[in-house]
């Protein structure tokens, strides 16, 4: 493959990141001049912008009537912790992982909280566990979409309706970009800074009526800390889903997030966020799929994501390479594209294997993919020439 000319064209906005993922697009400063700065949450106007926030969330991503919501500290991380500490040890659990993310859970259930029994159902990236082997006896943990592999569960059919235990679903990758089936969710996670490329910091934790049930019924053998704690005397704390967050919000990133809800409500709602992520994805696809040198960590199309789109350099040069200089090669490439103002942050997740990360959520532009794509066939190149002229 020979490349020797930078592509004339560059993408208007070079931000591919996976978290914090790209602001939606004519975003400004000044689209958060409403936000009632210097003004206590816990003011008239504090509170109605955080019921706002609910609100529209509850809107935006067709949450059922029943379902309470919640906004809560510690982004994404902060929301999954609160449910498992919260919630788990009232049955058996089932954890679920096929990236690091869905593994830092397991680590925490089985090490932290200690549970016994509970049964540790892991796949390696770009493959899921199997499904079927699920015990809906049990309580289950997993993740909707898989950050770090590009790996998502297709739907919620293999999730039974008259399940005895809960499904506490991480969605965070997921959430405004593909349709989840609530009724098979009984706690479902995520964070501002995905889809909508709201700030960073805050969470949303949505319980079902299960859900609400079991913490009413149910104590933990462990202490609680104050900021994990969702109940009092028994009773659902239930300003926590009225907008009186346990702890001081900012009122600057609950404006950034009511902003972009109300772009995504703006754009025709739910349907029209996955229609975006989903053309976005075909970008990639459609290059990956007349280019020799890379591939999908994901083998399936019908697990593939459509926001974390991971790849894997399939080049017989680079295949040739010990798991260091894989790895060496394709931050390479990484780094030449950052330098050139092209491409920000699109390498693998640490943890993952070596390769590429594209996040094409809503707020991205098909047509900034568009235009990336010769720009990573380029630095391909330079990076290739370069390591067989070293060879």
């Amino acid at each position: 493959m020979t490349v020797t000319e930078k592509p004339a064209r560059r993408p208007a906005n070079p931000n591919f990141s996976s978290g914090p993922c790209a602001k939606r697009p004519g975003w400004s400063l000044q689209a958060l001049d409403d936000a009632p700065l210097g003004r206590s949450h816990r003011a008239k106007i504090g509170k109605a912008k955080l019921a706002a926030a609910i609100d529209k969330t509850r809107e935006l991503l067709k949450v059922p009537d029943d379902y309470r919501i919640g906004i809560v500290p510690a982004s994404d991380t902060g929301a999954v912790e609160m449910a498992l500490w919260s919630l788990l040890g009232a049955r058996p659990v089932d954890m679920l992982a096929w990236e690091s993310f869905g593994l830092g859970w397991v680590t925490d259930v089985i090490k932290q909280l200690k549970l016994e029994g509970a049964r540790k159902m892991v796949a390696d990236y770009g493959e899921l566990p199997d499904l079927s082997a699920v015990d809906f006896s049990h309580d289950v943990v997993f993740t909707w979409n898989g950050t770090t592999s590009g790996v998502r569960v297709p739907n919620g059919d293999w999730i039974p309706a008259d399940r005895e235990g809960l499904t506490i679903c991480d969605a965070t990758s997921a959430a405004f970009a593909q349709k989840l089936d609530f009724a098979k969710l009984d706690v479902v996670t995520f964070s501002w800074q995905k889809v909508l490329g709201g700030e960073a910091a805050h969470g949303m934790l949505i319980l079902c009526p299960r859900a609400v049930e079991r913490l009413e019924s149910y104590t933990p053998a462990w202490p609680m800390s104050k900021i994990f704690r969702l109940t009092k005397g028994g009773k659902l704390i239930e300003g926590i889903f009225e907008g009186a967050t346990i702890n001081t919000p900012s009122m600057l990133c609950v404006e950034d997030y009511i902003d972009a809800l109300d772009w995504g409500l703006g754009l025709g709602g739910l349907d029209a966020l996955c229609a975006r992520a989903d053309t976005n994805a075909k970008v990639i696809a459609d290059w990956v799929a007349k280019t020799p040198w890379v591939d999908f960590l994901a083998a399936d199309p019908a697990i593939r994501s459509n926001t974390s789109v991971c790849l894997k350099i399939v080049d017989p040069t680079v295949a040739a390479l010990d798991e260091k200089a894989q790895g060496a090669f394709a931050k390479a490439i990484v780094s030449k594209l950052d330098a050139e103002g092209v491409a920000h942050d699109i390498g693998s997740y640490r943890d993952a294997p070596a390769g590429l990360r594209i996040w094409c959520g809503a707020t991205v532009e098909a047509s900034d993919l568009k235009a990336l794509t010769p720009w990573l066939d380029w630095a391909f190149a330079q990076r290739l020439a370069a390591q067989e002229t070293a060879a």
